[in-house]
C-alpha cells in the first residue's frame, strides 16, 4: 500500500506494515521499519482493528471502519464514523487523558486512526463475566463522565466555541442507529428483536407497561433534542478496559460519540452493571450481584463530585448559580436512570445482545433476562418518585435478589 491509499482499500494483516511505513504519523511509539507482528483483534460489528508491535515490543492499535455491519453486509454504514471518533477522542483526551487511550493520529484518506495499545488491560465485560468485578471502575467512569460533561457543556465552554464543537461532532447516521435500536425497536415487532420462549410473557408485560414505554418515548425525544455535553455514546462494559494494577480504567470505541444528554453515558454503564448483576445472581453469586447493583451509586456520586469540583470554573457565574448546579445534577440523575432502563431492555429484547446473558445455559438465561427487564422497569418509573441513585439501587436489589 502506498501514499495513495484511499478509503476503498481495507487494511489486512499483510498490508498494515506497508501502510504504516507510508503513514508514519500513525505509528505512535512503533518503529514502522521494524514491525514484528500484526494481529487482527477486531471482534465487533463495525471495524477492522489491528495490534501492531515492533521489534522492541512497543505497540499501537490501528482501527479502520468497515463499510457495513460485519454480521450483515447488507446493512451499510457511513465510514466517516472514524473521523467522528477522532473528534470525540481528541476532545475527551484534552479534558481527561487518564481515562481514554492516547490518540496518535487519524488519516482521513483511508479513514484509519491509531491509538494507544492497551494490551496490558482487559475488557471489563469479560472480567465481570469471569467473576472479577474491578469495583473501582465505576467511580473512575463517573469521574470521566463528570470531567468531559462539564468541559463540553454550556458551563465549561463559551457559546460560539461550543456551537462549532457541536457542528463538528454531529453524528447523524450512528445517532439514528441508537435512536432505533435503543428506543424504538424493542417496543415494536422488528426483525432485530429476539428472546427465549420462556420470556414471551415478560416482553408482553414490558410492552404493556404504558407508563414505562411513555418514559422511553420522552427519553428518545430528549436524546434527539439535547446537546448537553459531548458523549462517548456507547459506554458499556465492553467499551471499557480495566487493569487491577494501578486501578487503571480506559474508555474506548467512542465512534457513537455526539452531543447529547449527559445521563446517557452514565445510564449505559448502569445498565450493564444491572445485566452483570443478573448474571451473577443466576450463577449463585449473590454477594457479587449485590455489589454490582450498588456500583451505580458510586458511578453517580463520582460524576457529581467531579462536576461540582469544576463548578467554580463555569464561564458565566452571573446567572449560573448553585441552584442551577443542583437542578442540573438532579436532571442528570433522572436521565441516567431512564437511559439505564432503555439500554438494559435493548440488550435483552433487541439487537446486539451481550455475552453476560448469551453465554448462560438457557434456563438461567431466561431468569436473567426476566430480572433485567423487571429491574429496568423499576428504574424507568421509580425515578419519577425519587432520583436518588441509592434508593433506585435499593429497588433494583429488591427486584433482582428478592
Amino acid at each position: 500500500m502506498t501514499d495513495t491509499a484511499t478509503v476503498d482499500e481495507l487494511l489486512t494483516v499483510d498490508t498494515v506494515p506497508a501502510y504504516l511505513r507510508s503513514h508514519r504519523q500513525l505509528a505512535g511509539p512503533v518503529d514502522p521499519d521494524a514491525i514484528a507482528s500484526v494481529v487482527e483483534v477486531g471482534d465487533g460489528n463495525l471495524n477492522l482493528v489491528f495490534i501492531v508491535t515492533d521489534a522492541d515490543g512497543r505497540g499501537v492499535v490501528i482501527k479502520q471502519s468497515l463499510p457495513h455491519v460485519r454480521v450483515d453486509p447488507s446493512w451499510p454504514l457511513t465510514r466517516s464514523r472514524t473521523k467522528r471518533e477522532a473528534v470525540v477522542l481528541t476532545a475527551h483526551e484534552k479534558v481527561d487523558p487518564v481515562h481514554v487511550p492516547a490518540l496518535y493520529g487519524f488519516d482521513e484518506a483511508s479513514l484509519a486512526l491509531s491509538i494507544e495499545d492497551l494490551s496490558d488491560h482487559a475488557v471489563w465485560r469479560g472480567e465481570l463475566n469471569a467473576g472479577r468485578i474491578h469495583p473501582y471502575a465505576a467511580a473512575q467512569l463517573g469521574t470521566y463522565v463528570g470531567a468531559v460533561a462539564f468541559a463540553s457543556s454550556v458551563f465549561g465552554t463559551p457559546g460560539p466555541e461550543r456551537r462549532r464543537a457541536i457542528a463538528e461532532a454531529t453524528n447523524p447516521e450512528l445517532s439514528e442507529i441508537t435512536e432505533d435500536l435503543v428506543f424504538t425497536e424493542p417496543y415494536v415487532d422488528h426483525e432485530h428483536n429476539g428472546w427465549l420462549p420462556a420470556n414471551e410473557a415478560d416482553v408482553r408485560a414490558l410492552r404493556a407497561d404504558t407508563a414505562f414505554v411513555g418514559e422511553i418515548g420522552l427519553a428518545k425525544q430528549r436524546f434527539q433534542e439535547s446537546t448537553q455535553s459531548l458523549l462517548h455514546g456507547d459506554l458499556h462494559t465492553g467499551s471499557v478496559f480495566v487493569r487491577a494494577d494501578g486501578e487503571s480504567v480506559k474508555a474506548f470505541d467512542s465512534e457513537f460519540g455526539t452531543f447529547g444528554p449527559t445521563g446517557f453515558d452514565l445510564g449505559a454503564v448502569w445498565a450493564n452493571l444491572l445485566i452483570a448483576a443478573a448474571r451473577a445472581h443466576v450463577l449463585g453469586r449473590n454477594a457479587d450481584a449485590e455489589q454490582l447493583l450498588r456500583l451505580p451509586v458510586e458511578l453517580i456520586t463520582a460524576f457529581e463530585r467531579e462536576f461540582t469540583r469544576r463548578w467554580p470554573e463555569r464561564v458565566d457565574p452571573r446567572v449560573y448559580g448553585d441552584d442551577v448546579l443542583a437542578a442540573t445534577l438532579r436532571q442528570v440523575r433522572s436521565d441516567a436512570a431512564i437511559y439505564a432502563a432503555a439500554k438494559a431492555v435493548r440488550r435483552i429484547v433487541g439487537f446486539s445482545k451481550v455475552a453476560d446473558t448469551q453465554t448462560l445455559p438457557e434456563a438461567e438465561r431466561a431468569v436473567a433476562a426476566r430480572v433485567v427487564l423487571l429491574g429496568a422497569r423499576a428504574l424507568g418509573t421509580g425515578r419519577l418518585v425519587d432520583t436518588d441513585p441509592a434508593r433506585l439501587t435499593h429497588a433494583t436489589v429488591e427486584v433482582v435478589l428478592g
